[in-house]
């Protein structure tokens, strides 16, 4: 006989809506019953709020330790471009062992900040001086550990990149650790599959980096490499990618993908920021994911994506920390409707209607589009139903944040008053791995990445 988990809460988040005295029993990491109504039992873990754990639908784990280091202007106008260079110089330095100590305290942050599963966009392959690792996976099992330690579920995305720009132009020497042609990237992806096996719930997707990254016929091996499993790629990120690609293709990026690509529930088209209406039309009849990163776009300057027109239309939406600045799951989904009330001049933007709580709204899409983005083949869309994973997050109702709150007006004041702050306990697959606000290997994991971080840096 196995271990059962059991979680009772005053109030939880259920797929059907919120409920009252809800206990949760656990076995294996997978809900086994759901009980409304009913007194907690002797034994049992009592909280005051459940709400599910978020998905994180896309990362990139070492850049965490550069988070604050490029807030100065250089002698230029700074932007994406600038920003990447600062970028590159960082990961130049970047050794296995530090590699892994940065995705480490990123994803204890993850899970502090109320992600339960991470997309990792897994780009850097090789050592330092760019010749290939005798373990095709070995950057990719560095990953794997840091998910194993922390208890984050992966969906590890290993990355194509190949190329400098539009039309297969020759890699720059900067990146030359994250470059391969379709043969060894072959071999990567065969090895993250064997590398992830020991970890539960853990799969593997492709991510053709991006369209200046990958010729047309790249794209394409790449996207066979998938067997099944998720898609996801950059894409309209910034203006001048999309001038580059209408110089090449005489299309926009968005629309050349939907015309040469199988585009659809699969895929997750990380940005898309400047997209036209016609683009997001195309995304949302392919039921494809389009993967947000308000906090990283807002900080690079990238442009606001078109959110309530994409709504409109149906369209689905998962959000990710992508540079890792902030790890913050209501600050990702707050920097997304306030992006949408700056340009509209207006409050309450994505709200699904008159009435309805714009928290809920995008907590709700944020949840059932992550799940599509990283679990493939799923069935249930990441909430605290009988068979789905035990990832649920306990909120503190002491909090002066949530005072007085109930139903709705808890998420609203969660994402738009209280952030992170407001969070005590993480469970995620039944395993509790934040408690009072700390992760449950956090001097550790700080130890360590302040000694990674303190080399890097010297």
């Amino acid at each position: 006989m196995y271990a059962m988990t059991h979680l009772w809460f005053e109030s939880a988040l259920l797929p059907q809506g919120w409920a009252s005295q809800v206990r949760l029993s656990a076995a294996e990491g997978h809900i086994e019953r759901v009980a409304v109504g009913v007194a907690a039992h002797a034994g049992d873990e009592c909280h005051a709020v459940g709400v599910p754990g978020l998905p994180n639908v896309h990362s990139h784990a070492f850049q965490r330790g550069l988070a604050g280091l490029t807030e100065r202007r250089g002698s230029g106008a700074d932007s994406f471009w600038s920003w990447r260079e600062l970028m590159y110089q960082f990961v130049e330095r970047i050794d296995p062992d530090e590699f892994e100590a940065l995705s480490a305290l990123a994803y204890a942050q993850m899970l502090e900040g109320g992600f339960t599963h991470v997309g990792e966009f897994h780009y850097l392959h090789h050592d330092l001086d760019g010749v290939p690792f005798a373990d095709p996976a070995e950057l990719a099992g560095r990953v794997v550990a840091a998910a194993a330690q922390t208890g984050i579920g992966l969906t590890l995305l290993p990355t194509f990149y190949a190329h400098a720009g539009f039309g297969g132009a020759a890699p720059t020497p900067r990146q030359r650790r994250f470059c391969n042609d379709p043969e060894r990237f072959a071999r990567i992806v065969e090895a993250s599959v064997k590398a992830v096996q020991g970890l539960a719930g853990a799969s593997v997707g492709v991510a053709p980096h991006s369209l200046r990254a990958v010729t047309p016929a790249q794209l394409a091996a790449v996207i066979r490499l998938a067997r099944g499993g998720v898609i996801h790629i950059h894409i309209a990120e910034q203006e001048r990618e999309v001038e580059e690609c209408v110089a090449w293709s005489g299309r926009r990026p968005v629309e050349w993908l939907l015309e040469n690509s199988p585009v659809d529930e699969r895929w997750c088209l990380v940005h898309a920021t400047h997209a036209t209406d016609a683009e997001l039309a195309g995304i949302a009849d392919r039921g494809a994911v389009v993967g947000l990163c308000p906090v990283t776009e807002a900080s690079l300057g990238d442009g606001t994506f078109p959110a309530a027109r994409f709504f409109s239309l149906r369209g689905r939406i998962g959000i990710g920390s992508d540079s890792n600045i902030l790890l913050d799951a209501a600050e990702e989904l707050r920097q997304l409707e306030y992006s949408q009330r700056l340009v509209q001049r207006a409050r309450n933007v994505l709200a699904a209607g008159s009435g309805a709580s714009t928290g809920r709204t995008l907590f709700d899409a944020a949840l059932s589009g992550g799940a599509q983005a990283l679990y493939p083949g799923a069935r249930q869309t990441g909430g605290l139903a009988s068979g789905a994973p035990l990832n649920v997050v306990s909120l503190a109702a002491t909090h002066p944040a949530l005072l007085a709150r109930r139903e709705d007006e808890i998420l609203d004041s969660w994402i738009f008053a209280g952030g992170r702050a407001v969070i005590d306990c993480v469970w995620r697959a039944g395993v509790k791995v934040v408690s009072g606000g700390r992760h449950r290997d956090r001097d550790r994991i700080v130890a360590r990445y302040e000694h990674a971080l303190r080399r890097l840096l010297a």
